[in-house]
């Protein structure tokens, strides 16, 4: 059951459980939390994004990427649009939001996920703000999954505008797998903690209590097209997805079908 804007107690560090989704109801998500993302969308990704591919199923948010082939609705011969490019869909995944629907300023964020680590996968914990156009309305990923340069990476970054637009300003770190790995065998097959602490001051984004990144906000002005305002001073919502391919994601393993991200809770502290 979506706790959606009801308030609970957290006991930690004083904070109180503002928002939480704990997915305990089989069946669709909760539409009174999230909005489905359709379509291509982004990052001239692979997956053609559908409400279906995501469900609740034994306490967990289930988002499965796909390998399945159909026409390409937007499909435009000789068009240089990548949307309109491709003839033929030849996947499809889900991404989850809460835009229009929840939105916070400061706390604390935790999401307890098992992510896939295949070739080709790309889930993500990500914040959106609204105020303005990306990137000069912020963007904060608290874990991203790819690989760079054939090494699979955790990501846990931040950016915000510049004078150019869609030009943004990156504070990103990659923390390789195989740092996890050295520590547990068994990392990828086990579920995790990803945090935002989220002050005046500063993000910080952790993995299991262990530190990934830290932005200071004194350093996350938008240039002029975001009018020179820090937009990690303003509302963000939450988004899930599971990217596939892509600009990021790379090249897709055949043994990678189907992907699995599986999330067991979303809470928000303040």
């Amino acid at each position: 059951m979506a706790l959606c804007g009801i308030a609970g107690t957290a006991g930690a560090e004083d904070y109180r459980l503002v928002w939480s989704e704990e997915f305990d109801s089989d069946g669709k998500p909760d539409t009174a939390c999230w909005n489905f993302e359709k379509g291509f969308v982004r990052n001239e990704e692979l997956q053609w994004y559908v409400p279906d591919n995501a469900y609740c199923r034994d306490g967990l948010l289930v988002i499965e990427a796909r390998k399945e082939r159909f026409p390409n609705p937007l499909y435009e011969e000789g068009s240089r649009d990548w949307r309109a490019s491709r003839k033929w869909v030849e996947c499809t995944s889900s991404s989850l939001n809460t835009a229009g629907k929840y939105s916070f300023l400061y706390g604390r964020m935790e999401v307890r996920a098992r992510i896939p680590v295949a070739r080709g996968a790309w889930p993500a914990i990500w914040t959106l703000g609204t105020s303005m156009e990306w990137p000069s309305n912020g963007e904060i990923d608290v874990m991203e999954f790819y690989r760079i340069a054939g090494e699979p990476v955790i990501m846990a970054n931040a950016a915000w505008g510049t004078d150019r637009r869609w030009e943004a300003r990156w504070n990103s770190k990659a923390t390789p797998l195989s740092h996890f790995l050295a520590m547990n065998s068994g990392w990828t097959d086990e579920f995790h903690v990803w945090c935002m602490d989220w002050t005046e001051e500063y993000i910080r984004l952790y993995v299991d209590d262990e530190l990934l990144n830290e932005i200071k906000l004194s350093d996350t002005f938008n240039g002029k097209l975001g009018q020179g305002k820090n937009p990690f001073k303003a509302p963000q919502y939450i988004l899930l997805n599971l990217a596939v391919g892509g600009i990021n994601g790379g090249p897709v393993a055949d043994e990678a079908w189907p992907m699995r991200y599986e999330v067991d809770y979303v809470r928000v502290y303040q």
